[in-house]
């Protein structure tokens, strides 16, 4: 009778355990249907989008032949709004050219996250701002930047399917301005990482070498431009998110002093900290391009949007100055070794200065590895724990992987590699430290101060 009870219970015991692998299985299963269905219906919003201004395109086309597209593309941002204010070009041709650019760039390089039909219903009001700086001009924003209706993923699943109510403020000056955003542009997993994929919408390519990366984390935006399919772009940068793709791509872009322009609105996966503060900059082909459009937004509609934003006009008087400037330049940080391409680059800027009558002064740039540290440990104070939240909805992309299995290793383990890799790798030993977060408020107040020190 023992020895039957015995049996009964290993029997049940077993199924039992069979019961409960075969429950957490099935719920696996279950979970990870519903995460594909997420990510399935993400992009049937972005296909309908693209079917939608493939179709605006074409009717546009067809009540409007012969209009000349390869002109209206080749001419620069300081010619294209002359031309609008003028007359001689109207801010429907505009958008409708851009946006049927746009849809080719996109086939070829995936840059786009969705096309803003708004846009079309915007041309309706385009003469109420008549005399914005941006009059008529299709504008691309990046991903996390809110725009009523749509989302802001920041290419994490766990974002979608949240659409924002309110524009951004970015946005909401560049309509007053007259600007027509018309397209939302793809990012890295996250945001942080220098590459431009995620588990949504996929990988965006080099428009120049599609076997090459666009860069991140504005990556969308360097394509798209970089391709044709968009004049002025808008993106945000926190180590290097626009300077990068900028320079991957072939464009010029700008990374402005921290809330020079307001950042309300936008969408992030490390909100919070405040060692390292991202900015949200222009991206397009020219130098004038970017000082007109950081013209058009320093205006009253941004500092009244966000009264954060110091009230300081784009100073024309400065920028349209020929006197001789005196700029410090280094050919390389001590930290990370550049390229032989990117220090001939500054070597031959540096020439082309000196030859318009400005003075180049060398200098070294001091304490760099410790600025490292304190801004790795400012984005990561919390060991990771936040920006790993975002990811726990559904895959990492894999050019993530190798920068979030590290964030995920217990503290213990953390300090544990930090000290037996110090005396052969102190930099890894240096970056594993910074991923053990600050560990209390009291110590996080402490690294504040430490960033205020000058």
């Amino acid at each position: 009778m023992k020895s039957f009870s015995s049996n009964s219970c290993q029997t049940l015991l077993a199924t039992t355990s069979c019961c409960a692998v075969a429950s957490i299985l099935l719920l696996k299963w279950i979970n990870s249907r519903e995460i594909q269905r997420k990510i399935d219906r993400a992009k049937l919003r972005r296909d309908i989008s693209l079917q939608e201004a493939e179709t605006a395109v074409q009717r546009f086309r067809e009540k409007y032949p012969g209009q000349e597209t390869d002109l209206i593309l080749s001419l620069s941002l300081t010619e294209l709004t002359k031309k609008l204010k003028d007359g001689s070009l109207t801010p429907d041709t505009v958008l409708h050219t851009y946006m049927g650019k746009a849809l080719d760039v996109n086939r070829k390089f995936n840059c786009a996250t969705v096309f803003l039909l708004e846009s079309c219903e915007q041309l309706g009001e385009a003469e109420t701002h008549r005399e914005g700086l941006l009059y008529g001009v299709p504008v691309s924003i990046k991903d996390n930047l809110g725009y009523k209706g749509h989302d802001s993923t920041c290419g994490v699943i766990s974002k979608l399917e949240q659409p924002v109510d309110v524009d951004s403020v970015v946005v909401q000056v560049l309509k007053r301005q007259g600007a027509i955003p018309f397209i939302k542009t793809n990012v890295p997993q996250g945001l942080l990482n220098y590459d431009c994929s995620n588990p949504i919408f996929g990988q965006t390519v080099n428009p120049h070498n599609p076997q090459k990366t666009s860069g991140g984390s504005s990556g969308g935006e360097g394509a798209l431009i970089a391709g044709g399919g968009s004049i002025l772009g808008m993106g945000t940068d926190i180590g290097g998110s626009i300077r990068i793709p900028a320079s991957f791509c072939g464009i010029c872009g700008f990374k402005p002093t921290a809330n020079r322009l307001s950042m309300r609105g936008s969408s992030s996966c490390c909100r919070g900290q405040k060692t390292g503060v991202s900015s949200l900059g222009p991206l397009a082909r020219d130098v004038n391009s970017l000082a007109l459009c950081m013209k058009a937004l320093l205006c009253e509609d941004m500092f009244a949007l966000d009264p954060s934003v110091p009230p300081m006009p784009f100073n024309e008087q400065e920028y349209l100055s020929s006197r001789p400037l005196r700029i410090g330049y280094y050919e390389t940080d001590d930290y990370q070794l550049a390229s032989p391409s990117m220090r001939r680059a500054v070597r031959e800027v540096k020439e082309l200065l000196e030859g318009a009558g400005h003075t180049l002064v060398p200098f070294s740039l001091p304490r760099v590895a410790y600025a490292m540290n304190m801004f790795t440990t400012g984005i990561l104070g919390d060991g990771g724990a936040t920006l790993l939240s975002n990811f726990k909805v559904g895959p990492v992309d894999p050019c993530l992987k190798s920068q979030t299995v590290p964030y995920g290793l217990p503290l213990l383990i953390k300090k544990i590699l930090s000290f037996l890799l110090r005396p052969l790798y102190p930099r890894v030993a240096d970056g594993m430290a910074c991923l053990c977060g600050v560990g209390s408020v009291q110590a996080l107040w402490r690294h504040y101060a430490d960033a205020e020190v000058p």
